[in-house]
């Protein structure tokens, strides 16, 4: 258990001084009523398919199945919802597992040579007893029905024997050299079969890798039989009736064997091998791994095995082979299979065993298969073991989801079902349900590699797949390698989903792709026939002259820190361009995909509103997007990526603003800069991962995308403001021509550190499986796209909230390096020149904007990977008819907000600090017919804000709550004074930051590359929580990494599996209700009735006193130095496990008890019993004496 490191309350985080004192200000009139108590970090449970399996057991009489993983983990199975994950700490591979029948007990062999008991009985396992080997390798173990005896077999060929309740080594062994003919001169290999003969537990059968089988006789500590065969063996299997066994070997054959006849095998079969005319012997085939030989009363037995398949079937898919009489059934499967077990009526290996349904366990998928069944079908699997369908690229989690939302998206799923499953129930049945008391809806939404989109049901600590969506619908599929598009700028997995925004309230869906495309979903219930999928293309990159060396009376000397310097801006260039778009053969103005031409039939669900795509510049491929965020009350869609940022209104279908992110700032600054000339070599593509300009360390790639520290201003070689007017004038495709009227690229405010290079890196989007990098130090030009409608920048009104301490008011546009460079007072160091400032986060909001605002308005929030937050204001037009006529007009506000690292999370508060959410449009079906009215009705106004009384001095009606990288501060509005800050980490950096509520209050969840998970109060950024949790060990983590309300969070702890944790005390102490029961008490079947005759005569299955065998009376004690015994964690099993706090330890206390009062009671019960013996023995002595007491010596 994890140590927590809990910070205590009332340590406030130190306020950034604020440039002017405002009135007002609430510092000390919010209560927050979350504390550090109410923080606890656990794991709840774990989603999906166990990630490199290893090893499979059933147990018939309760029906649970387990799951052993290469990494040492341990997933059991029950009814659909009772799911638990255990984990040997060892971290070795599980080679075997056994269960002890409808015990709650499990025996699990590791690759390390140690074998452990776990304890079923309770909700989370744990290990009762462990045994290491020290000096032999263990191979097989064979636990029989009924036994606490288990044997284990080894490397050498040797077999011990250990009891299961006290985990002992009995001191029986069965060397190697005394089973095989003592005429044999070489070593049989490993022990890779044990099994007991169904009808005399005192025969044993022990199958040698060699191809050796011997019958050993327990009682008599000899070979009874032994049977020899060229091959190799790699399983054995008995008839029910003790009288024959069948072996699978190397070369794809099968022996039957007949007990009492050693000397040949009674038929050889090899199932896939082509019979020869002339008699001879069949070609080898590839071996059989497994195979089970599985009798019914009714009818042929069945003979189920694993490969053998003929050398020359090659590309086969893995099968499995069912023989049942004269039929042979070849099943093919999707993966390499690991193991398989035949599930059967009765527990009884000496009965019929009348199989109905086989589990297989592949490589990545568990089938189980119906064997009552013409055609074999397959059962429908209930598990959510298909998260990994297609490869995981990005996960979002929601909690506290409105009602109904969860059964819409399950009638529009149950659709999508395959037909052909199997009819009858689920065999794996076992265990019962949580009691939990949780009941809000949760949802977890995962984005594929193959562009699918996965809606699941989480709520009550379950998972099940609600409904797929597949985004690749919507584009031209090329068929082969030969026919993919030259514009891709990726190699595979063109659709791969990187970014989600979905809003369930509106039921809008927006997905952002690697082709740096971006597609706009609505939900609806009813099919619909699309005859032209609505398609914008956007052209969102930098346009640079590319001139060598400019002359150098046009550039005026760059200023140091502190010195003054006022040029002004250089006229506009009438001359055509000469950056390298004017060239041949260069694409230019073409997507990465192609959007599908021919109608498209959408079926109820989520169907395409409008797909968006950035387009190739003058030669050079679109970044991919970094940000995205839809509002279903505003109609509007924006995103951004390491270029700039566009603003689509998918209701009128047009782009509203399309900046480059130096644009945002506005133009008010005295020290105008002019932009240097970009190198005409073309920089290394670098993408979700780090890039510098050397190459990448190791070390490097953990770091933080803005780690580095600031640049110094610089003087290289500048030149004028590119003519940017004029291209667009020119450029302008898909839009009509753009009044643009004296705009000017500089900016007023200080500079920022530059992001070394890691411009498009995301929190939790640092790479992808497929290994996609954007590039991120393309050149293009420099380019303002504007909407249809006018929009104009009044340049005087440009306002800034600029005023911070520390820095100086040094500006330098470096549109060469694409970034911004900033001289600080403190000391500062070098980073990478040739980052791009990327849009990093974005936040629709009903806000104050400016400063001297009196209302709110619709505002966007931009933040940047350099610490920037820019706020747009958003003009919309009244709802209805006139919001699909009249335009969106667009505009900046001036307001900007700078903090340390990249920006990764906005929200806003009330003036009471609680969650402001933005306004959103209740869902309403799309697709039907309603009358303008109702329209108007059903669609959401937007909240209006009170204006303050016009005697009294504006207060502080919002909170603006800005986390980056590095801090969060929290900003009063309107005044925009930082009324508190936080620094995060300095040595680390966040991956991923949400605003969550919890307890009927609100926090900010943080969580760290150096895997630290904190909380911090709203709005007073008290550390409440810092837990040490899980170091970064893979950009997977990252990727996936998410928080959601009411203390929820998860990530993707393997390719296959979501881990889910809660950070909430009253979670964790709940956990153990909600959790559900493994082990139910079931009564096991009745023994197989012998018969009269078989009674009469002794032909029924013959017992074994295993202990009088087996126990240290007779067998004597084995090796110390053999193996090593360890007691688990588990042994004492009455706390509940996961109890913590007071009862918890009252708990420990009242076990503590109990085991002192039992050993004393244990010791009363001995001390009457010697004094009981005394009083006899002188009892005795007195009658002894009494008898001689008169007699003579002669006499006795």
């Amino acid at each position: 258990m994890r140590k927590f490191k809990k910070v205590l309350d009332g340590l406030t985080a130190v306020s950034s001084a604020s440039s002017s004192s405002q009135p007002g200000n609430r510092e000390n009139d919010i209560p927050e009523s979350l504390q550090s108590e109410h923080f606890q970090l656990c794991k709840t449970v774990r989603h999906g398919f166990p990630y490199q399996p290893s090893a499979m057991a059933f147990d018939p009489v309760q029906k649970i199945l387990s799951i052993g993983t290469q990494n040492g983990g341990l997933r059991l199975f029950g009814r659909p919802g009772v799911e638990c994950y255990c984990q040997h700490d060892s971290g070795a591979a599980v080679i075997q597992l056994q269960f002890l029948i409808n015990e709650g007990a499990l025996v699990s062999a590791l690759a390390d040579d140690s074998i452990h008991l776990w304890n079923l009985r309770q909700k989370r396992p744990a290990i009762l007893h462990s045994l290491k080997f020290n000096r032999e390798r263990i191979t097989f173990c064979h636990l029989p029905f009924q036994s606490k005896w288990l044997y284990v077999g080894t490397e050498r060929g040797n077999i011990h024997i250990v009891n299961v309740e006290s985990f002992t080594l009995s001191g029986y062994v069965i060397m190697w050299n005394k089973a095989i003919e003592l005429s044999s001169k070489s070593h049989p290999g490993p022990v890779v079969h044990i099994s007991d003969n169904p009808m005399d537990e005192g025969k044993l059968l022990i199958g040698f890798e060699s191809g050796t089988v011997v019958l050993w006789d327990l009682k008599s500590k000899k070979a009874d039989y032994r049977y020899n065969y060229d091959e190799a063996i790699h399983s054995v299997a008995w008839h029910h009736e003790g009288k024959q066994f069948i072996c699978s070997h190397s070369d794809g054959t099968l022996t039957i064997w007949n007990v009492k006849s050693p000397a040949k095998p009674a038929q050889i079969i090899t199932p896939h091998g082509k019979q020869p005319k002339d008699g001879k012997k069949p070609e080898p085939c590839k071996p059989i791994l497994k195979v089970e030989y599985k009798t019914t009363r009714a009818g042929d037995p069945f003979m189920i095995l694993s490969g053998g398949l003929s050398y020359d079937t090659i590309g086969r898919r893995p099968c499995l082979t069912v023989m049942h009489g004269k039929s042979t059934a070849v099943l093919e499967m999707d993966y390499p299979i690991v193991d398989f077990l035949t599930l059967c009526e009765t527990p009884y290996p000496n009965d019929f065993q009348e199989p109905y349904a086989v589990v297989v366990l592949l490589e990545k998928d568990l089938v189980v298969i119906d064997l009552a069944q013409n055609g074999y079908p397959i059962f429908e699997n209930p598990y959510p073991l298909s998260i990994h369908e297609s490869p995981v690229t990005c996960c979002e989690y929601f909690s506290d989801c409105p009602v109904d939302i969860i059964p819409a998206l399950y009638s529009v799923g149950a659709r999508q079902k395959r037909q052909g499953y199997s009819k009858k129930e689920w065999p794996i049945s076992g265990g019962n349900w949580g009691l939990g008391n949780q009941c809000y809806p949760e949802i977890i939404i995962t984005g594929h590699a193959d562009g699918s989109v996965k809606f699941w049901d989480a709520s009550a600590i379950m998972l099940q797949v609600l409904y797929k969506l597949k985004t690749a619908k919507v584009f031209e599929k090329s068929r082969n390698k030969e026919d993919k598009p030259s514009t891709d700028i990726v190699d595979e997995d063109p659709f791969a989903i990187q970014i989600l925004s979905w809003c369930p309230e509106s039921r809008m869906l927006c997905v952002a792709g690697v082709s740096a495309h971006v597609i706009i979903y609505k939900f609806s219930k009813q099919e619909v026939t699309t005859e032209v999928v609505q398609l914008l293309e956007v052209r969102l990159q930098y346009e640079l002259n590319d001139v060598d060396s400019p002359d150098v009376d046009q550039i005026p000397p760059l200023p140091t820190p502190g010195a003054s310097s006022n040029p002004q801006p250089p006229a506009p260039q009438s001359h055509p361009s000469t950056s390298s778009s004017s060239s041949d053969g260069l694409r230019d103005n073409v997507p990465c995909l192609k959007v599908r031409s021919t109608p498209l039939k959408q079926s109820a669900g989520y169907q395409v509103e409008l797909v968006i795509q950035l387009v190739w510049v003058s030669g050079e491929p679109p970044q991919q997007i970094t940000s995205l965020a839809v509002n279903s009350s505003y109609g509007l869609v924006v995103f951004g990526n390491s270029n700039g940022l566009a603003i689509v209104d998918y209701l009128q279908k047009t782009v509203l603003l399309n900046l480059g992110t130096v644009e945002l700032y506005g133009s008010n600054d005295p020290y105008q800069r002019q932009p240097r000339s970009p190198r005409k070599t073309r920089q290394p593509s670098g993408g979700l991962c780090d890039i510098n300009e050397g190459s990448t360390t190791s070390e490097d790639r953990c770091k933080s995308p803005t780690s580095g520290s600031t640049s110094p201003c610089n003087s290289e070689d500048d030149q004028k403001i590119p003519r940017f007017i004029e291209m667009v004038r020119n450029k302008s495709r898909n839009f009509s021509k753009m009044v643009v009227n004296d705009l000017v690229v500089t900016s007023n405010h200080q500079l920022f550190h530059n992001g070394g290079g890691k411009g498009a890196k995301m929190s939790r989007k640092l790479s992808l499986p497929t290994e996609l990098k954007p590039d991120l130090d393309k050149r293009g030009k420099l380019l303002l796209r504007l909407s249809e409608k006018r929009f104009s920048v009044d340049l005087n009104k440009v306002k800034t909230c600029g005023e911070f301490p520390g820095t100086c008011s040094c500006l330098l546009l470096n549109i060469r390096d694409n970034s911004f460079s900033r001289s600080r007072s403190s000391s500062v160091t070098s980073i990478d020149k040739e980052s791009r400032e990327a849009i990093t986060s974005l936040q629709f909001g009903e806000t104050y904007t400016r400063k001297t605002d009196s209302a709110t308005a619709p505002s966007l929030w931009v933040g940047t990977s350099l610490g920037t937050v820019v706020v747009i204001v958003l003009n919309l037009p009244p709802p209805g008819e006139q919001r699909l006529l009249q335009p969106v007009i667009v505009s900046p506000s001036g307001t900007l907000i700078r903090l340390k690292g990249a920006i990764l999370r906005m929200s806003f508060l009330d003036s009471t600090g609680m969650l402001f959410a933005p306004p959103y449009e209740s869902w309403r079906e799309p697709n039907a017919p309603e009358d303008k009215d109702e329209k108007d009705k059903q669609r959401k106004r937007r909240p209006a804000s009170v204006s303050p009384s016009s005697s009294q001095e504006i207060c502080e009606n919002q909170y603006a709550v800005i986390c980056s990288e590095k801090q969060a501060k929290v900003i009063a509005l309107p005044s925009q004074n930082c009324i508190y800050k936080h620094n995060i980490t300095e040595t680390s950096f966040v991956l991923r930051a949400d605003i969550v509520q919890m307890s009927n209050s609100i926090c900010l969840a943080c969580f760290c590359a150096n895997g630290h998970i904190m909380t911090l109060s709203l709005p007073s950024l008290r550390p409440l929580l810092d837990v040490n949790y899980l170091p970064l060990t893979d950009m997977r983590i990252a990727r996936t990494f998410c928080f959601t309300n009411n203390g929820q969070a998860l990530y993707l702890v393997s390719p296959t599996e979501i881990q889910r944790i809660t950070y909430s005390q009253e979670t964790c102490e709940n956990l153990q209700e909600m959790l559900g029961e493994l082990f139910t008490p079931v009564e096991t079947p009745e023994a197989p009735n012998r018969g009269f005759f078989k009674g009469l005569f002794g032909g029924g299955a013959q017992s074994l006193d295993r202990e009088e065998l087996f126990g240290e009376s007779v067998a004597g004690k084995a090796s110390r130095s053999l193996a090593q015994h360890i007691p688990g964690p588990g042994g004492i099993e009455g706390m509940k496990g996961a109890a913590s706090g007071v009862v918890g330890e009252l708990a420990r206390a009242r076990i503590a008890l109990d085991e002192r009062g039992q050993k004393l009671g244990e010791l009363e019960e001995r001390t009457a019993a010697m004094m009981a013996s005394a009083d006899s023995f002188s009892k005795h002595a007195h009658d002894m004496m009494l008898k001689y007491k008169d007699k003579k010596w002669y006499q006795f």
